[in-house]
């Protein structure tokens, strides 16, 4: 390791002269350029690599937003579709908005909140159900509907803190 060095300390010591301006400088000093082709090393091909990862970077980042939201706009497209899978065939029928309807599953399996995704006031508000396979289920719905039509509701705004504590406005 200390021939290394004495050899390039020794660069220092050894002078030359610029054969263009006839500048005398120290042979450490110089730029040495090749005026045919280098051959290849493994930094070349690593140093090529992260330019050409740096350039797709840049592009990403012009695309980015334009990306995403033509992303977003294909997801938002095959949502009807999802929601009409999940729906049983009377439910598709209605005719609402998937965006609209909202997944509960009990006691009933849908509300809609018709005119939600408009961003407009809400038409309605619809409970889909399937019909009971039994006497309870039966009797929750019956008593869902008995309390509706009684207007036998309330709205309340419920707050929880990050103490996990409950305040009703």
């Amino acid at each position: 390791m200390n021939d290394i060095l004495s050899v390039f300390q020794s660069f220092r010591t050894i002078l030359c002269v610029c054969p263009h301006c006839s500048e005398i400088m120290r042979l450490s000093d110089l730029h040495l350029k090749y005026t045919g082709k280098a051959p290849k090393t493994w930094l070349d091909t690593y140093e090529s690599k992260t330019v050409h990862l740096m350039e797709k970077e840049e592009l990403f980042k012009t695309q980015e937003k334009e990306l995403r939201e033509k992303s977003i706009e294909r997801g938002r497209k095959k949502v009807p579709k999802l929601v009409e899978k999940c729906l049983c065939p009377e439910f598709k029928k209605l005719k609402y908005d998937p965006y609209d309807i909202k997944a509960i599953m009990h006691p009933v399996d849908f509300i809609v909140f018709d005119g939600l995704n408009e961003g407009q006031e809400l038409k309605s508000i619809t409970f889909l159900s399937r019909k009971p396979s039994n006497h309870e289920q039966k009797t929750i719905i019956e008593s869902i509907g008995k309390t509706v039509d009684k207007g036998d509701y309330e709205w309340k705004v419920a707050r929880i803190t990050l103490d996990a504590k409950i305040r009703y406005e």
